[in-house]
């Protein structure tokens, strides 16, 4: 059977992700990140196509699942019809770019308060493979898979399909405090904290601000207009926070 055209893009959208998650990992750009202590040789060729694998089973597995919930609660599919391209491209763009605005003047204002400085940027080129990976892979996690997932297994199923924007109000204010915790062991690793009691209450405040924008937006744009729209949203602004701000020696 022909696969249907939802099917064609979003297994594309995974292995555009294996693919640039893979290219990473054959590059130890990562390490210019790091302490020079802490660095380690590059990764074996192996670490390739493992990582190839790994992505496309653990992404494209969960994102698939977390397709089909989302059409049972009724979000906006990968390419509804019901959206127009400039919801689904357009809007997003826009509002990643204004939102990575609001990343700089968030950090800005807050560095000299919490005394660890601005924010730790990847170098680029890196930085553009890490905006897409992010883009793409941290919206199929925490959006795609997680929100459709916890919407209707206590919606859906616990309360028999009652209250659903409610819930799906309550977990995507979950999905962002679980998505700025996850960044946690990455911030303290660049910027050499021991541990996450080290991570000044401030600092730990600009996160949640900074990473819980976002996520609530890219919530928001998945239920309306898709998972395209939430990645675009993601990647535009890690775009003009890491790529752009971070070139322009914003770190």
């Amino acid at each position: 059977m022909k696969p249907t055209k939802p099917a064609v893009i979003y297994w594309g959208m995974i292995l555009l992700l294996a693919a640039c998650s893979a290219l990473l990992a054959a590059f130890p750009t990562v390490t210019l990140l790091l302490p020079a202590e802490t660095q380690t040789p590059a990764p074996p060729l192996l670490m390739v196509p493992a990582t190839f694998a790994l992505i496309v089973v653990v992404y494209g597995g969960l994102g698939h699942v977390g397709l089909r919930l989302s059409d049972r609660l009724g979000f906006a599919g990968i390419w509804d019809p019901k959206v127009g391209q400039a919801q689904r491209f357009g809007i997003p763009a826009a509002a990643g770019l204004g939102l990575s605005i609001f990343f700089v003047v968030g950090d800005v204002a807050l560095a000299p308060l919490h005394g660890l400085g601005r924010f730790p940027h990847p170098p680029f080129p890196f930085s553009v493979g890490a905006s897409l990976t992010a883009g793409i892979g941290e919206e199929v996690l925490f959006r795609l898979f997680f929100i459709s997932f916890w919407v209707w297994l206590i919606s859906g199923v616990l309360l028999k399909g009652r209250r659903r924007q409610g819930v799906f109000v309550g977990v995507t204010a979950a999905s962002a405090l679980l998505f700025t915790v996850a960044h946690f062991p990455a911030v303290m690793l660049l910027l050499g904290l021991g541990s996450v009691d080290a991570i000044p209450p401030l600092f730990a405040a600009e996160m949640l601000l900074l990473n819980g924008a976002l996520a609530v937006l890219a919530a928001v744009f998945l239920q309306k207009w898709g998972i395209l729209a939430a990645a675009g949203l993601h990647f535009w602004t890690d775009v003009g926070w890491h790529v752009v701000w971070g070139s322009l020696g914003g770190g």
